[in-house]
């Protein structure tokens, strides 16, 4: 008999049949509640389970989670150094661009502002609009997600510049790679700067009002990573005197946003409830599976994992992107 393999996602029984014939020898549990009983005795864990119970697993040599985004799990003491830990990064990216695309051209056409106006019934017109076609655009994170976004505008016809943590080669759809060192030199050049960053403590209120003056009054910004990448307080000042056109944010600080706070009712601004991700595009479950079930075989037979977490950065390591 080989591992014992717990599954707490929600698989259906072609799911089941894909990953148990990546380990036929696996012993596999399927558990989305009441899974603690199982946590003592599996060797292997594929899906999320909250970060505090992770110690419940004390034979735990490899987890794949189903989230792109870990930080809470690479906090010194949560997982054992010697537990193999992958993300699901790679899997979330044609869901969550397209989802920034709908807002790039929801803004720069004045949909949001049209709903309004359907809304009230009145019949009024918004004037001037811009294009992505003859746009810059920066790309804060050129992970999945942040290059799948980047691609998509390039093919739009909209000069794309990205920045990333690391040197690598410049792929044709990037007019130019910079450093985040870079950031306050460069933004203000940009029509669209869009966020897909995770929380690190480089990143952590990265754009706060001093940023924010630096962008061009008509640009916009879109934040698909972490919510306190983005100073909210400033965010909201930002909006209403005019600093910069509009923003879609699809995390917040705090998160969920509360009732009251006033960025709910800042002018030019789309929010969405951290839904452009999950399973809503059923493709992204899809992609999550197989990449379980890849891992899967990879783990048991000795091969290169793909998306394995650098506890070191919080990231992804590099050379095992899934691409």
């Amino acid at each position: 008999m080989g591992k014992t393999v717990l599954v707490v996602l929600p698989v259906e029984e072609r799911h089941k049949k894909l990953l148990e014939s990546a380990y036929p020898e696996g012993n596999f549990i399927y558990c989305q509640k009441n899974y603690q009983e199982y946590l003592e005795k599996a060797q292997i864990l594929i899906g999320n389970i909250p970060a505090k119970e992770i110690q419940l697993g004390k034979n735990l040599e490899f987890i794949q989670t189903n989230n792109a985004g870990v930080e809470e799990y690479t906090v010194p003491g949560v997982i054992p150094p010697n537990v193999k830990f992958c993300c699901a990064s790679g899997c979330y990216g044609l869901a969550i661009s397209e989802y920034m695309l709908g807002c790039v051209l929801s803004l720069i056409k004045h949909l949001n502002r049209y709903r309004i106006n359907q809304q009230n019934h009145d019949w009024k017109d918004e004037g001037h609009v811009t294009s992505i076609y003859g746009s810059k655009t920066l790309v804060i994170g050129l992970g999945d997600i942040g290059s799948e976004f980047a691609q998509k505008m390039h093919l739009l016809g909209s000069q794309v510049t990205g920045i990333r943590r690391h040197t690598a080669d410049k792929p044709d759809w990037l007019e130019a790679i910079y450093p985040l060192d870079k950031l306050d030199e460069i933004i203000g050049d940009f029509d669209i700067v869009a966020l897909s960053i995770p929380n690190t403590s480089a990143t952590a209120h990265l754009m706060d009002l001093n940023r924010l003056k630096k962008m061009k009054k008509s640009a916009i910004l879109i934040n698909v990573g972490r919510g306190n990448a983005i100073v909210t307080d400033d965010l909201c000042k930002a909006l209403n005197e005019g600093i910069i056109a509009g923003a879609a944010v699809d995390v917040t600080d705090p998160e969920p946003l509360p009732k009251d706070n006033p960025l709910w009712d800042a002018p030019n601004m789309i929010i969405t409830p951290h839904t452009s991700g999950q399973y809503h595009l059923p493709e992204t479950f899809e992609r999550i599976v197989r990449l379980a079930a890849e891992n899967l075989k990879a783990y048991t037979t000795g091969q290169p994992l793909k998306s394995l977490v650098d506890f070191n950065t919080g990231y992804r390591a590099f050379e095992t992107r899934k691409n």
